[in-house]
């Protein structure tokens, strides 16, 4: 119904939520999670699993389930400052997870093709293939990099409740997305309300962050890019980090003004220092270089820097390279945790750092990355026999042996992803999710 009808609101839709839809979001969640405000842990609701979940969908059905207030924590970022999470209850993370699924076979018949992140089946590296295609294969000359400030911080609930009444009229639900907004949060043993925002680290969070962009960006860039411009347009999104590319600067800048007002009556808005709108595309480096300028601008998106490249022949090619900061903030963690490792066995030290170097290269080693990737695995060896050494002032770690050890446990740097051509051809088939 959801794809023949694109007005129909959904007036029942809580009794998909059932028993066996309950147990799978149990199983869903990683047993290792850290616990909310209750301290209940995955193992210990387990222990009486179908009376536990019989009771929570008592509850959600009749009205007597409560939402609990998240738990606040901070994780560092890449840049030295600490981003806050807020993690749920078990109870509420298996209840949202439950209604997201459901809520999931709705949105996803209205969200548009160039909207990637936290939906299902679509990954970070399809948003980068669909980049990457379509400045390689459209008129782009101008790029906007584009950083919303404090997005899930922002998100204003007056605005998200009238947007999901577009397509959602259970009440029952409704009352259920209100409960998780409503329910605060606890840092340092004192509640506080939330009046705005969505915390980052809750599962429906990111649906709900979604129809949020769907209808105060997507549904107006497209809208933007149809009716005002005058030339080719892409655009990017993968949650709150958006890249759109232009043929025309005089389009760019338009976009840009206008986007700014737009998310103002939404409670939004850009970051100046780090929303940029640069030269980049095919002719971007000769056209610079007529005017004297000096190499095209990189920008960053989903952890790779994209930079103007040519191939052996000399035409233009996307270049994407690891982002140094985040390469060198992974490096620190492994040093840190390799401390805290140092006795294990040799064995236990190579398996663990093994699927550290597999984790790296199955998302970063794209094509024309291969340097960075060895270099990863090669600091990986590296800090690895600096902890050897201190491990006893009369080692024996010879460079030879440590080569060994890395041949051995280290899984070689590799490509493992195709060009983005023709991982994009191959999924959408012809159909464009740029557009």
């Amino acid at each position: 119904m959801a794809r023949k009808d694109k007005e129909a609101r959904f007036t029942a839709l809580l009794h998909h939520v059932d028993l066996a839809r309950l147990w799978a979001a149990y199983a869903a969640i990683s047993p290792k999670a850290a616990p909310g405000v209750d301290r209940v842990t995955w193992d210990a609701y387990g222990q009486d699993l179908r009376a536990n979940l019989e009771d929570l969908l008592r509850r959600v059905h009749s009205g007597a389930y409560r939402a609990s207030p998240s738990r606040r924590v901070y994780i560092p970022k890449p840049d030295g400052r600490l981003r806050p999470l807020g993690i749920a209850t078990l109870e509420d993370k298996i209840v949202q997870r439950a209604v997201v699924e459901v809520l999931n076979a709705v949105y996803e018949e209205d969200f548009l093709g160039f909207s990637y992140g936290f939906r299902p089946g679509r990954k970070p590296h399809d948003a980068l293939d669909a980049l990457a295609v379509g400045i390689e294969k459209k008129n782009v000359n101008w790029v906007l990099d584009a950083d919303i400030r404090g997005f899930y911080d922002a998100i204003d609930h007056e605005w998200l409740r009238k947007f999901i009444e577009h397509r959602i009229a259970d009440k029952r639900v409704l009352r259920l997305i209100q409960k998780w907004l409503n329910a605060g949060v606890i840092e340092d043993g004192s509640w506080s309300a939330s009046q705005e925002g969505a915390p980052q680290g809750a599962s429906a969070s990111p649906l709900l962050a979604n129809v949020y962009l769907h209808y105060v960006f997507d549904l107006w860039a497209r809208h933007w890019r149809n009716r005002q411009a005058h030339g080719d347009v892409i655009i990017v999104r993968f949650a709150d980090d958006v890249v759109v590319g232009f043929q025309h600067r005089a389009d760019a800048e338009r976009f840009h003004a206008d986007l700014v007002e737009r998310f103002a009556r939404f409670n939004l808005e850009l970051h100046a220092g780090k929303t940029r709108l640069i030269e980049f595309g095919r002719f971007a480096a000769q056209n610079r270089r007529r005017k004297g300028l000096g190499k095209p601008e990189t920008f960053a998106f989903l952890g790779f820097t994209h930079i103007c490249g040519k191939t052996r022949t000399g035409r233009f090619a996307l270049r994407r390279k690891t982002i140094a900061k985040k390469m060198a903030a992974k490096l620190r963690e492994v040093n840190a945790l390799l401390r805290q490792r140092r006795h294990w066995p040799i064995p236990e030290q190579g398996q663990w750092l093994g699927s550290v170097v597999r984790g790296h290269t199955a998302y970063y080693a794209v094509p024309g990355n291969i340097a960075a990737v060895s270099a990863f695995r090669k600091q990986v060896t590296r800090l690895w026999g600096q902890s050897l050494r201190r491990r006893s002032q009369r080692h024996r770690l010879t460079w030879e042996r440590m080569g060994r050890l890395e041949a051995r446990w280290l899984p070689a740097a590799r490509i493992t992803h195709p060009w983005p051509n023709v991982r994009f051809d191959a999924r959408t088939q012809g159909r464009s999710p740029v557009r």
